[in-house]
C-alpha cells in the first residue's frame, strides 16, 4: 500500500525567524501524524534546516538543482545535486511549473536535472501539468504524458516510477482554483497507467491550492498519494490539517 506524503514547497519566501518557527511549530503539531512529510525551503535555509529537523522523521527536499551531473564545476549560481545531499537533502522538485512557465525549462532540461538528481543519490519529484488552454483544449493527458515520456527517454520509464510524480494544473497554481476530486483522479490514474506495472507502488501527489477545507476530498481518490503544498504549507496550522487529512486516507 502507497504510504500518504505530504510536502511542503515554501517557494521563495521565509527567513531565519520564520525557519526557526515555523519547524518548530510543524514538529509539534505533526508529531502523531502516520503520513511522510517532507519539506522544501528555499537553498539558504537548508544547511539550518537539517540541523532543526535531525532527529525528526522529516524528509527534507530542495526546490531545484543544476542540470549538471558534476559534483563541482565553473557553474556560478547553481547548486548541484552533491551539495544538497551533503547539507542533508533526500529529495528534489524537477520541472515545477514556474521553473518551466518562468524560466523557461523546457522538458529536455527537466530530464537533464531528474539525471542529475538520481546520480546524486536524490529522489525527484518529477512535477508535471498542464495550461488552462491545454486543458480547455483537451490535451491534458497528451501533455502530461508527453512531460512524462521526455524524462523516461532519458533515464528510463522504471526510474521515473521509482521517483515520486505531482501532478499540478498550471491553471490551478496560486490562483485559488482547484481541479476537481474527479478531474484530478482522471489525471492520476492517466499517469500510473503510463508508468506500467511499476507504476502500481509511484507515488502521486496533486499539488494546486490544496487547502485543509479541499484536501479530504481530494485524498479520497484512489490515485492521489497526497500533495504537493504551495501557500497552505507557510501557515503551520493549515499545513498541519492538510498532513491530518491525508492520515486519515
Amino acid at each position: 500500500m502507497r504510504r500518504p506524503l505530504v510536502a511542503g514547497n515554501w517557494k521563495m519566501h521565509g527567513s531565519r525567524r520564520f525557519t526557526a518557527s515555523h519547524l518548530e511549530a510543524l514538529k509539534v503539531l505533526l508529531a502523531d501524524v502516520a503520513v511522510d512529510v517532507a519539506l522544501f525551503p528555499p537553498s539558504v535555509y537548508l544547511a539550518m534546516s537539517a540541523t532543526q529537523l535531525d532527529g525528526t522523521a522529516f524528509a527534507l527536499g530542495a526546490q531545484d538543482l543544476s542540470r549538471e551531473p558534476a559534483a563541482e564545476g565553473a557553474f556560478t549560481g547553481e547548486v548541484c545535486g552533491a551539495m544538497l545531499r551533503d547539507v542533508g537533502c533526500q529529495l528534489v522538485l524537477v520541472g515545477h511549473s514556474e521553473r518551466r512557465s518562468l524560466f523557461g525549462e523546457s522538458s529536455e532540461r527537466v530530464a537533464q536535472k531528474f539525471a542529475a538528481a538520481l546520480g546524486a543519490g536524490l529522489t525527484p519529484v518529477l512535477c508535471v501539468g498542464e495550461t488552462l488552454g491545454e486543458r480547455e483544449a483537451g490535451s491534458t493527458i497528451a501533455v502530461v504524458n508527453a512531460q512524462l515520456q521526455a524524462v523516461a527517454d532519458t533515464v528510463g520509464l522504471a526510474s521515473v516510477a521509482a521517483a515520486i510524480v505531482a501532478y499540478e494544473p498550471v491553471w490551478a497554481i496560486g490562483t485559488g482554483m482547484t481541479a476537481t476530486p474527479e478531474q484530478a483522479q482522471e489525471v492520476h490514474r492517466a499517469i500510473r497507467e503510463s508508468l506500467g506495472s511499476a507504476g502500481l507502488e509511484t507515488r502521486i501527489l496533486y499539488g494546486g491550492s490544496v487547502k485543509a477545507a479541499n484536501a479530504r476530498e481530494l485524498f479520497s481518490q484512489p490515485d492521489i498519494d497526497g500533495g504537493l503544498i504551495g501557500g497552505a504549507s507557510l501557515i503551520a496550522e493549515e499545513f498541519a490539517a492538510i498532513c491530518k487529512q491525508a492520515d486519515q486516507r
